[in-house]
């Protein structure tokens, strides 16, 4: 339904502070414009529907907040949990499609108990839960799967992911990071830049335009998630099939689905990332607080594995792999690898997935106990270009 006219004028209104401020920073202007626009659009009708998982799972455990899908296919051994993004796409991110699905990529390398944190959209009863809950619900997670799990995770669901095994050490085994934003300041990407240059008051009224969230359909624009053209979604992909085949229209279609749907994000969440993670880089810097404890991440002495996307738009290579050089893991305990590949190609891109992805697992499933070269030496191959 849409808003009343005189409903859209209050909201401008009340935007007029947050965007003169806006409008003072260089750069800032075009935020400012694309705010007010948001601020005059109508409720564009009923959103699309949630995008369904490519490979068969059951539901182990359902909270309002997150669905703990198990896509195992044995019952016994060492669990792995992938910590999906809570941003503004779904967990269907990690299984879009046969050839593109990182699960499929980690079952098919060897992980036989594997779980996928399904993180839910934000309903307006929601709107104050901060990063502690979502901790929380992490740990309710693994306690379900067994008490302690190798953990994945990506995106935004790596620092999440960090700061969960620095607060809970005895219940990561192993922790793997795609993706995922570290140490802000070690250089810049699109997200940190567009943190850096806008005003803490601007943020505010974007959850002020969703009473209280972040409203996913309104504001990805405003992340700087401009629509895909086919040929990058082709690219991105690193299909084989050409790009006019019926193949990869039915590819093409199951993207264009996932990155339809968006997240509704509670606004206290909202916030706390932007102003810990990105505005103070409080992770990096040892500031951060996580149920009531500080992390300190030179204590995290837990393996470490660490992917980045050479061609990172939204989160640089050296913002992840910051991390070594903060934890407290022996160098030799850590490995990592830079894939030839965009943000969503880390996940969904076919040679990523084939390359990158099972030497991860293998470094999982290897015994820490036996003799065998550093992971680095071993790891050594992954570090070789791919086509992109």
């Amino acid at each position: 339904m849409n808003e009343p006219r005189d409903r859209q004028f209050q909201w401008l209104a009340f935007l007029w502070p947050a965007l003169a401020a806006a409008a003072a920073r260089d750069g800032a202007a075009l935020i400012a414009k694309q705010l007010a626009v948001l601020a005059m659009r109508p409720d564009d009708g009923a959103p699309p529907p949630e995008p369904a998982f490519a490979t068969p799972n059951t539901i182990a455990l359902e909270l309002k907040t997150v669905r703990l899908r198990d896509f195992s296919t044995a019952q016994e051994g060492p669990a792995a949990l992938v910590c999906a993004p809570f941003a503004l796409h779904g967990a269907a991110i990690a299984d879009l499609a046969p050839g593109h699905s990182l699960v499929a990529a980690l079952r098919e390398a060897g992980l036989r108990r594997l779980f996928l944190a399904d993180w839910r959209s934000a309903e307006p009863d929601m709107r104050f839960r901060g990063i502690d809950d979502y901790l929380a619900d992490l740990n309710v997670l693994v306690d379900r799967i067994g008490g302690r799990v190798d953990l994945i995770g990506l995106c935004q669901g790596g620092w999440l992911a960090l700061i969960y095994a620095a607060r809970f050490p005895g219940k990561v085994r192993k922790l793997a990071i795609a993706g995922a934003p570290i140490d802000i300041a070690a250089a810049p990407s699109r997200l940190s830049m567009l943190t850096d240059v806008n005003p803490p008051a601007l943020f505010h009224e974007l959850v002020a335009l969703g009473d209280g969230r972040v409203l996913g359909r309104r504001i990805a624009q405003f992340w700087g998630l401009q629509a895909i053209d086919r040929a990058q979604v082709h690219a991105m992909l690193q299909t084989p099939e050409p790009i006019d085949s019926p193949a990869f229209a039915r590819l093409e279609a199951a993207f264009r689905a996932w990155d339809a749907w968006t997240f509704d994000l509670p606004g206290t969440y909202y916030l706390e990332v932007v102003e810990k993670l990105y505005k103070r880089n409080a992770l990096a810097a040892g500031e951060f607080v996580a149920l009531g404890q500080p992390i300190d991440l030179s204590k995290v002495r837990i393996p470490l594995f660490l992917l980045a996307g050479r061609d990172d738009e939204l989160v640089a290579p050296a913002q992840l792999f910051a991390a070594e050089h903060l934890i407290g893991t022996p160098a030799h305990r850590i490995g990592k690898a830079l894939a030839p590949c965009r943000h969503l190609g880390l996940f969904m891109g076919r040679n990523t997935l084939g390359e990158y992805w099972p030497r991860i697992v293998h470094w999982i499933l290897a015994d820490e106990t036996s003799q065998h070269p550093s992971t680095r030496d071993a790891l050594e191959g992954a570090q070789s270009p791919l086509a992109a």
